[in-house]
């Protein structure tokens, strides 16, 4: 399946399809020096995989996890670059989750001021959600993707049979991503997994929350308005990540900040639906704890942070709320 999303440049295309990374070299432009980037999280058969089908390509691996995603990762992609010849004319390619595509991306916006950049993710979270979008970043002192750009990438490539060896735990954290969109856009998609055991609905849930997206980030490609209904959780969620350094993984925390955004009876639905696919309801930290990260939240504006309030699954709505206001919704996740 091809799914195009338009862009104020053109746009690019997202290749769904089982087996599409064996193909890699027939969907992406990969003749010329290719900076393969990925984790020693993610089976180096992937990368392998990508490398064998392209003209010339070096294959960095990082360490896994959030804190890979800061300055000293980025300057060692850029001297990479720079010390083996990379032109304007050349590519990086993402072969990972979300860490690798917002670190890779961001190297590929900023270097020689901007360079071809394809995306090939390969955890359910990346799949659903930041894959695509054109959202590139790193962390510093911290703070989460303070530091960024919007970069749309050439071309994303997916291929669902890779999570065959993603844990447990990693494609839960994804399916958090995937209850997001549809709790505010898609009660269809809801009501699938809140009904029936979501990994046998694998591909049908990855298709139906990238057609989110894309309906999304095509109305409005730089949040300055629409995008924002797709940080519901994030605010609360970004904090707790903040919080823990490593104690939980971005869907865990995205999936705990829903519940602090929500109606009652929104609430009780997400939390069995969440409760069911082994992600977290409660957390141990205190609301004020959190504070000072939600302090340095992008979407703060004249002491208001701009929300999104789900108050019927399918639906949303916007809302400015000060720090004390979200500060007494985060009570009600404390254990």
């Amino acid at each position: 399946m091809i799914i195009p999303v338009k862009t104020e440049n053109g746009g690019y295309d997202i290749i769904l399809e089982r087996g599409a990374l064996s193909r890699a070299g027939e969907y992406l432009s990969l003749g010329r020096r290719v900076l393969i980037v990925t984790d020693d999280g993610v089976p180096a058969e992937y990368a392998a995989q990508v490398q064998a089908q392209c003209g010339k390509a070096l294959t960095v691996t990082l360490p896994q996890g959030e804190a890979t995603k800061c300055f000293d990762s980025y300057q060692r992609l850029l001297r990479t670059m720079a010390e083996n010849g990379f032109s304007r004319g050349d590519c990086v390619v993402a072969v990972g989750g979300g860490v690798m595509g917002d670190l890779a991306g961001f190297a590929a916006a900023t270097y020689m001021r901007g360079i071809d950049f394809y995306n090939v993710p390969t955890t359910m979270l990346s799949m659903v959600d930041s894959s695509i979008g054109g959202k590139v970043a790193i962390d510093m002192d911290g703070i989460k993707n303070i530091v960024g750009a919007f970069y749309q990438p050439g071309r994303v490539l997916i291929d669902p049979q890779v999570l065959s060896t993603l844990c447990r735990r990693q494609y839960n954290a994804g399916l958090a991503e995937a209850v997001k969109m549809a709790a505010t856009s898609d009660e269809k998609l809801f009501e699938l997994i809140e009904s029936d055991d979501p990994e046998k609905h694998t591909d049908e849930i990855i298709e139906r929350s990238l057609l989110i997206k894309k309906s999304v980030v095509e109305q409005d490609p730089t949040e300055k308005g629409l995008r924002r209904v797709l940080n519901f959780g994030h605010t609360v969620g970004h904090a707790i990540e903040s919080n823990g350094h490593g104690k939980y993984i971005h869907g865990e925390c995205v999936a705990l900040g829903m519940l602090t955004m929500c109606s009652d009876e929104t609430a009780s639905r997400l939390r069995a639906v969440l409760g069911k696919v082994g992600l977290p309801t409660k957390i141990s930290v205190s609301a004020k704890e959190l504070i000072p990260y939600l302090k340095h939240d992008k979407k703060l504006l004249k002491d208001k942070i701009v929300t999104v309030y789900v108050k019927a699954i399918g639906s949303f709505e916007f809302r400015q709320e000060s720090i004390d206001e979200i500060e007494k919704r985060i009570a009600l996740i404390e254990n």
